[in-house]
């Protein structure tokens, strides 16, 4: 599988992810930066990913327009998407009660199309 090649990459949370995973992907003198914050801590990444092409990490609580525009034509041009569980707006009550219970993989995103109009 072919790597694409950044000098900026920001995952967003909740889950813990491999940071070794996306520290890989900067060029030289890249940033990883975190926004928001995970349920629980990620693991610690390998300090050569770091130190070895002066990567750094940064964290950021929320992203502004231009990162998070940025962030969306890079995921555009590199076919990245989220994992999402669509749902009908007949299934919201339903979706609702799965999340109580923890029964989610990925997060529910609403079908607008399906809204009666």
């Amino acid at each position: 599988m072919p790597r694409a090649s950044t000098s900026s990459s920001t995952p967003s949370q909740p889950p813990p992810h491999d940071l070794d995973a996306f520290l890989v992907l900067l060029k030289r003198d890249g940033a990883l930066t975190l926004v928001g914050a995970p349920a629980s801590p990620h693991p610690s990444p390998n300090v050569f990913n770091l130190i070895m092409k002066r990567r750094t990490i940064a964290g950021s609580m929320i992203g502004g327009i231009p990162e998070t525009q940025e962030m969306l034509d890079f995921c555009a041009e590199h076919g990245i998407v989220a994992d999402i569980e669509l749902v009908r707006v007949d299934q919201i009550n339903e979706s609702y009660e799965r999340m109580l219970k923890g029964d989610v993989k990925y997060r529910f995103v609403i079908d607008n199309a399906t809204l009666a109009g």
